[in-house]
């Protein structure tokens, strides 16, 4: 089923006397559930752009590239830098601006500017009984009530079908820069992280792979804006950081653009054996969060504070992080008895099982995804 329309999709769901699987593009399917499929990619275009107001409207089926294509032509973009599942998950498909949205995909930016939900200004959605609510608009605002807007980015479509989302966007940078530091350990690699994090020369991204592009340790750090401004935040932090060895600086549009892709897409894993889990942790436990785990392979973005592991298939990392807070979703792996999302605390999964109740009281929304 793919409906053209709000009021076609409002139909279908009204009307669904089975559960509905539902799907954006068709390119992240995280924790499978059973269901008709239901695919918002018929929802699609831009409804409203206000380069001037930083604000932009778009319906939830409509391609990240078509969206992001039409940021450029004005020189903007979407700060939270999503990532592109395909790669990863052996998918194929269009990634669209609901499906980024409905999981929360956050790229390496979020160190500076934030999730994918701080930018979110209002969402149109229809419900589990098919009724079409509208919350929020196209400024920043506090209200009484439920945060809809907020509360729809990370669902997973669980409480309704996102039909359209209002956003915040911001300006492209003029020039990106790159400070990269080669063959440190993971503990040395997330100091250097954090030092230049709590440096006052504002980074965009801070990154580590065990095994780099080029198979050695690689160690990222990326800064952004006006050339003279970046030229002299990579030189101090080069400084900042010269107790770590010698680093390579660079501008190059090309590089920077491919290294951060390969962080932001996990590229490191493409291809290879075994289940993938993201983990978040504090930055300081990230290595010992990798060392009790051993992987197959690492990637640390976040400064540490996200942990991507790829290990041996049916391994469950959850079983062996004991002592070490955070949580952990197994991202791709066969589906089994462990979980995809990590099990909430009681009171948090009462008060989840309340708004499944509240807006989908029949329970047919990807039924049985997130618990």
């Amino acid at each position: 089923m793919t409906p053209n329309t709000e009021e076609e999709l409002a139909a279908l769901v009204s009307e669904a006397k089975d559960p509905l699987r539902i799907i954006g593009g068709g390119t992240r399917p995280i924790g499978q559930c059973e269901g008709q499929v239901l695919s918002c990619s018929g929802l699609s275009g831009m409804t409203l752009y206000e380069p001037g107001a930083l604000t932009i409207v778009v319906r939830a089926g409509t391609p990240l590239a078509d969206l992001e294509a039409a940021l450029a032509v004005e020189n903007q973009r979407l700060p939270f830098e999503p990532m592109d599942h395909r790669g990863l998950l052996g998918t194929t498909g269009v990634p669209t601006i609901g499906g980024a949205i409905a999981a929360n995909v956050s790229g390496p930016r979020r160190v500076q500017v934030g999730a994918a939900r701080d930018f979110m200004l209002g969402v149109r959605f229809v419900d589990g009984m098919g009724a079409i609510i509208k919350n929020g608009g196209r400024v920043m605002k506090n209200v009484t009530g439920y945060d809809l807007v907020k509360l729809m980015t990370g669902s997973y479509g669980t409480l309704g079908v996102l039909t359209e989302v209002s956003l915040k966007v911001l300006p492209k940078s003029d020039v990106t820069g790159v400070l990269t530091l080669q063959g440190l350990s993971d503990v040395e690699a997330v100091a250097a992280l954090s030092a230049a994090l709590g440096s006052p020369f504002d980074v965009t991204g801070a990154a580590h792979a065990p095994e780099g592009p080029e198979g050695v340790p690689l160690t990222m750090i990326r800064v952004e804006g006006f050339e003279a401004s970046v030229l002299y935040r990579l030189e101090q932090l080069s400084q900042l950081l010269a107790k770590y060895g010698v680093a390579h600086l660079s501008t190059d549009p090309d590089q920077t653009a491919a290294l951060w892709t390969w962080v932001r897409d996990v590229e490191g894993f493409h291809g290879k054996d075994g289940d993938v889990w993201r983990i978040s942790v504090k930055p300081s436990q990230g290595p010992s969060c990798v060392a009790m785990l051993d992987p197959q392979g690492a990637l640390y973005d976040w400064g540490g504070g996200l942990v991507w592991v790829r290990v041996p298939k049916g391994t469950d990392v959850r079983e062996k992080l004991d002592g070490i807070g955070g949580h952990a979703t197994r991202v791709r792996g066969a589906a089994g008895p462990t979980p995809v999302f990590h099990p909430q605390d009681p009171v948090l999964e009462e008060l989840s099982a309340g708004l499944r109740a509240k807006f989908d009281p029949r329970g047919i929304l990807n039924q049985g995804l997130m618990g």
